[in-house]
């Protein structure tokens, strides 16, 4: 994308709590951020994760654990998550990277089972009440991420959403640059050929434990940031249909795209919140929604729309 197309996703993104609740608004970068960091794997490298809730959730418990008991600063408990995250993604990685394909997958969910046993039982993670009121603290020991300022009828909290959209902002170009480096290269050639690859002498196993351990790490930083915007790290957040969920955000918004994933978050994450009233149904409606749209954009909307552009010119 050139230059001034990210200028203005940026300028949307700062004006973006002005117009819509902070909050949600926030809610939507997390689960952007959290279908990026799955599709680096998945999109680029050709590896399908269905444990990556466990990356997300332990960092959110041990984030909001550091901040609500150690009294840590934001800042340092949402690196230790994503510290913590991409320790336990070397370890998933090294266990399951050996493995290619439904072996892979089902080793993840394993894993991440494992994971949510923990969570639930673990007296620290609060059981199935989970960790609520979370303190958002002071940036830094300087800023505090509490503070709401009135504009008009509204109260923005706009240290915080500040905060979020900056570490969005740092983790998607981190991506971004990984996607477009010599790195991010290979990982597209051994999605599409691993045995090429080998052939070429690159040390193949190697390359995607990397891009694993990056994924989970980025993922452990969503987590984080979501422990801090909702003030809770619930079951749910290391739960199998987290890691579901994930998978439906980045097929529907575009798998192998940089903007796809993030259109897919921010569209089942408004659907949710939109049906909420249909209480169980909600499910059943996206599961409706999502079919429809597989059928009608097999590359996903940002892939279709790409596909589009290219053919008008």
């Amino acid at each position: 994308m050139k230059a001034r197309y990210w200028v203005c996703l940026f300028i949307i993104g700062c004006l973006a709590p002005f117009l819509i609740y902070p909050v949600f608004v926030m809610q939507l970068l997390c689960f952007a951020l959290f279908a990026c960091s799955f599709n680096l794997l998945l999109g680029y490298t050709g590896l399908l994760s269905f444990g990556h809730a466990a990356f997300f959730g332990s960092a959110a418990y041990l984030a909001g654990y550091l901040m609500t008991v150690a009294g840590l600063t934001p800042e340092l408990a949402i690196l230790a998550g994503t510290v913590c995250a991409g320790l336990l993604g070397y370890l998933f990685g090294t266990l399951a990277i050996k493995r290619q394909g439904i072996y892979f997958a089902m080793i993840t969910l394993a894993l991440a089972q494992i994971v949510y046993f923990i969570a639930l039982k673990a007296d620290f993670t609060g059981g199935e009440d989970g960790l609520q009121d979370i303190p958002r603290g002071k940036l830094f020991g300087l800023i505090n991420l509490e503070t709401t300022y009135r504009i008009g009828h509204k109260s923005l909290e706009l240290n915080l959403y500040f905060f979020i959209f900056i570490l969005f902002c740092l983790a998607f170009w981190l991506i971004h640059r990984t996607i477009h480096s010599p790195f991010g290269q290979v990982l597209k050639g051994i999605r599409e050929n691993e045995q090429r690859a080998v052939s070429l002498g690159y040390r193949v196993e190697r390359f995607k434990l990397l891009a694993f351990v990056i994924s989970a790490s980025l993922t452990g930083t969503a987590g984080a940031m979501k422990a801090l915007v909702l003030q809770l790290a619930s079951l749910t957040d290391v739960s199998w249909h987290t890691s579901g969920e994930v998978i439906l955000m980045t097929l529907l918004g575009g798998l192998g795209t940089v903007l796809g994933p993030s259109v897919g978050a921010i569209t089942v994450v408004t659907l949710q919140e939109k049906l909420s009233a249909a209480g169980s149904w909600v499910t059943v409606i996206i599961g409706a929604i999502f079919v429809v749209c597989v059928l009608a954009f097999r590359r996903g909307f940002v892939g279709e729309l790409g596909r589009l552009l290219k053919k008008s010119l």
